[in-house]
């Protein structure tokens, strides 16, 4: 069985990145990825999809340094789903835990040239679940 996704897409906020037990870091990145295509009228239409990217140890240290809003990544991971109880209600979050992380496009605000070009790839292991439970869909970058 195959699970793995690679997505290119727009840094859509700074990263939250959070340090919890014995220096291990974690975070979130939401990527926005875009498709234009002509509707049955003829008009373009463009449609983004937003996708929340979870980063440990490496991989969050890497994006609380170099990655900025408005940057573009290359995102290579695998799809995750869980749930958890809000308000006596099952929700259901789709994730992508990423395990490669790469710099395309501009380059970050304040970074030379150099930090701009660094790529991380790691081999994390199975992380326990933390609470990243999303914020409400009005609170959305768009």
């Amino acid at each position: 069985m195959i699970n793995k996704v690679i997505l290119v897409g727009n840094v859509g906020a700074d990263p939250e990145i959070r340090y919890i037990s014995d220096g291990v870091s974690t975070g979130k990145i939401k990527l926005a990825t875009s498709e234009t295509y002509l509707d049955k009228n003829k008009e373009r239409v463009t449609k983004t999809e937003w996708h929340n990217i979870v980063v440990w140890n490496a991989l969050a240290k890497t994006a609380e340094t170099y990655v900025k809003k408005g940057m573009q990544l290359y995102i290579e991971g695998k799809i995750s789903t869980r749930s958890y109880e809000k308000d006596g209600e099952t929700k259901y979050f789709t994730e992508i835990i990423a395990s490669e992380m790469k710099f395309l496009g501009r380059k970050a605000e304040g970074s030379s040239q150099g930090e701009a070009r660094v790529a991380a790839q790691v081999a994390e292991p199975e992380m326990p679940p933390i609470d990243l439970s999303p914020e409400p869909a009005d609170d959305l970058p768009f």
